[in-house]
């Protein structure tokens, strides 16, 4: 490793880089209106995006040395996986009430 210039940026060798991940999936010039809750906007078939980290559009499984190791299996088996529920179970509202979307704060403990 050695010193390098990023961007105007001088970074010392050793320096540890985070990549912010929040800044790239909240970009307006790639995803519009980023504080709306609009989660097919993260479909693959919405637009060309690339989940592997590549491009930097969206990062689920990180990126680098240090991408999640089982990116491979979770691409494979989570749409299986919904297509056995969607299958084998009939999903409907409890009732005819709106869901209230809203957003609360709070801690989830697993």
């Amino acid at each position: 490793m050695e010193d390098c210039t990023i961007s105007g940026y001088d970074i010392p060798k050793g320096t540890r880089l985070l990549v912010n991940i929040w800044k790239i999936h909240h970009d307006p010039n790639i995803w519009p209106n980023t504080h709306e809750f609009k989660p097919e906007r993260f479909l693959t078939t919405h637009k060309d995006v690339d989940v592997k980290g590549n491009h930097f559009e969206l990062i689920p499984f990180g990126s680098g040395r240090r991408m999640c190791p089982g990116i491979s299996l979770t691409l494979q088996v989570v749409p299986f996986v919904i297509a056995v529920l969607l299958q084998g179970f009939n999903i409907k509202r409890p009732s005819d009430e709106p869901i209230d979307m809203s957003e609360i704060f709070g801690l989830t403990v697993l």
